[in-house]
């Protein structure tokens, strides 16, 4: 039984990598040809959390073969790339957002935000309950550290949407810069998250009982 439902968080592990990597493309491309900031840092946090989503990859397999919680060196050097990359969208997205305020700088549409924001916590719910079955059917507290940290993609995907049905319906161009500085200040927070971890800290977003609570 706990073999099946390991090749079923092995399984979800992947398809969080891919789905990723397909959003991550897809954000970056239209966020550059639509002149949209919000969608663009988004696109650019998917592509950090494959690396992210690799380490747990890397350590639901190891956990696997020998029923080991703890975090190896592959995982915490895959952490803390994470945690450096974070800081340098956040803040390129601050400096960013602050010259486009300055310019009044304005996106061509935020249309595709809006599609890809609702595709992207549709995902991630399902991603999130998923994890959880399995990380309580297994008693692991990886996994569900997993499942609670997703909850990071599910405010960014919130963020990006409200920025961009704003503007949509406003016109002010300066909401796409705002909706960026957020997205800025989330993932400024996972990047001290994911050192957190790396230090075999626990991070406020990872409380698998308050995720329960939540959910």
């Amino acid at each position: 039984m706990n073999d099946k439902l390991y090749a079923q968080a092995n399984y979800l592990a992947l398809f969080t990598i891919f789905y990723n990597l397909v959003e991550g493309g897809a954000s970056v491309w239209l966020g550059t040809a639509d002149e949209t900031l919000a969608l663009f840092g988004f696109g650019v946090d998917s592509f950090i959390e494959v690396i992210s989503a690799i380490g747990v990859w890397h350590m639901l397999r190891r956990i696997a073969a020998n029923r080991g919680e703890s975090r190896d060196e592959f995982e915490q050097r895959a952490l803390k790339i994470t945690g450096s990359a974070f800081y340098l969208l956040s803040l390129g997205l601050l400096v960013t957002a602050a010259m486009n305020l300055y310019s009044g700088h304005k996106p061509e549409t935020t249309l595709w935000g809006i599609v890809i924001s609702l595709l992207s916590i549709s995902f991630m719910w399902y991603l999130i309950h998923q994890k959880m079955k399995v990380g309580t059917a297994l008693n692991s507290p990886a996994i569900l550290a997993d499942a609670a940290c997703s909850k990071a993609c599910v405010y960014l995907s919130v963020v990006l949407m409200i920025s961009s049905i704003g503007y949509e319906l406003t016109g002010i161009g300066s909401l796409d810069a705002f909706g960026a500085m957020l997205i800025s200040w989330l993932t400024f927070k996972e990047g001290r998250e994911s050192f957190g971890k790396a230090k075999g800290m626990s991070c406020s977003c990872c409380s698998s009982a308050k995720l329960t609570e939540t959910l």
